[in-house]
Parts: structure tokens; sequence; C-alpha cells
């Protein structure tokens, strides 16, 4: 499930064109589009994990059907469901290996994106400031859902850029200027203790597996796509 998560998470992360997985020179993305670069590792990541997922009920089923004490009719169902599950596991793991080992990140399709979205995030924040400079609150955050409406209405039916400090600085409800309201704009402000999160489970979880297991580190893994 683990592994499936991932390869979802890059999957939707690579058409957004802000990460790709291992592409190879001469590997062909699609036999009608050139342009392409399907994320294919990762969908048979996806494909393998599915077939061990819905693999690991086949035992309960089995041991629903048996007869009193047991049957056989368990024998040929196990000769196929458990070496095939350890052959798709082993599967799962190389994809990943040469997936993590080869994943390109583009920081700047990433931040292209969060500035777009940071006035949205940064609402809440310019919405306190008003209500502190005296504002009523419930006043000014429906006059922030209907500008935050109107910009998004620009973004997607326009195709414009987001508008919305702009619209949030000209209205004389809120009491502040752009200046002011860019101030809001680090990013640093919105991401709650994630970056913390991310050094005490590299700390405490990560670091030592890699040590425990430093002997088997550095496995190549060849994959043909």
């Amino acid at each position: 499930a683990s592994a499936h998560k991932m390869s979802n998470d890059i999957r939707l992360l690579q058409h957004l064109k802000e990460v790709e997985e291992p592409f190879e020179k001469t590997q062909i993305g699609s036999s009608a589009m050139a342009y392409k670069r399907n994320p294919m590792r990762s969908e048979r990541i996806a494909s393998l994990a599915d077939f061990v997922i819905a693999d690991a009920i086949n035992p309960a089923i089995v041991s629903s059907t048996q007869w009193f004490e047991r049957t056989l009719d368990d024998s040929a169902n196990k000769r196929l469901s458990i070496p095939e599950g350890f052959l798709a596991v082993d599967g799962i793991l190389d994809l990943c290996i040469n997936v993590t080992n080869g994943l390109k990140v583009y920081e700047k399709v990433i931040e292209k994106r969060l500035k777009s979205e940071l006035p949205f995030m940064a609402t809440e924040n310019i919405m306190m400031d008003a209500v502190k400079a005296g504002g009523d609150r419930q006043v000014l955050h429906e006059e922030i859902r209907r500008l935050s409406m109107e910009a998004g209405k620009r973004v997607k039916e326009e195709g414009l850029d987001n508008n919305l400090l702009e619209l949030i600085a000209a209205n004389p409800i809120f009491g502040v200027t752009k200046e002011q309201i860019e101030a809001n704009l680090d990013p640093s402000k919105y991401i709650g203790r994630a970056d913390v999160q991310v050094d005490e489970y590299l700390t405490e979880v990560v670091r030592p597996m890699l040590e425990a297991n430093k002997d088997s580190l550095g496995i190549e893994v060849s994959i043909n796509v």
C-alpha cells in the first residue's frame, strides 16, 4: 500500500510537471504521441501493488471455504499465490529503488505554482490582521470569500493571473496596502511543523534504519521500459 501511494503521488506530481521519474535517452513515452513522458515505472509499481493487495486476501478466502478440518482445494491456490506474491513484491522494490534513485524535482515549477496559490493561502492571516486593526471578522470573512471567488473565476475562466491581492488592497474595508499584504506571502508561514516533522522522521526513523542495513545499501537494479 505504501509503494502504491508513493507511485500515485509521483504520477500526479509528474502530471503537474513538478517531479519526473527516470526517463532513458531512447525511451519512448507513447507510441502515438512522441512528446509524452509517461511515468511507466510508477504505473508498474501501482499495477503490481494492486495485485499484491488483492493477493493478501487470498488466504482468508481459501480458509473460509475449507471443509471441516481441511480439504486440498487450497493446494494449487497456494502454489500460485505465495510465490507470485513474493515475485511481485520483489519487482515493486526494484522499481522503487530505480525511481527514487533517478527522481527529478523541478523546483522552479513548484515555486511558480506555490506563488499562484499563496494569495489564497494568505487570506486567513490577512483577515486576522484586519480584525486586529478593528475590522468585523464576519464581514471581512464574507468579503474575502466573495473576492476569492472573483479571483478564482478570473484564473479558471479567463486564464489570467491571480489578482486576489490587488482586489483586497483596493477594498477599503481591509485597511491594508498591497505591500502590507505581500508581507504575509512568506511560504514558511504556511507549513506548520512540516519541516520539523521531516527532520524528526529522518533522524529518528530513516537514518537509524539505513545504519542498521548499511551492508544492503547501494543495490543496483536494471529496469526494462
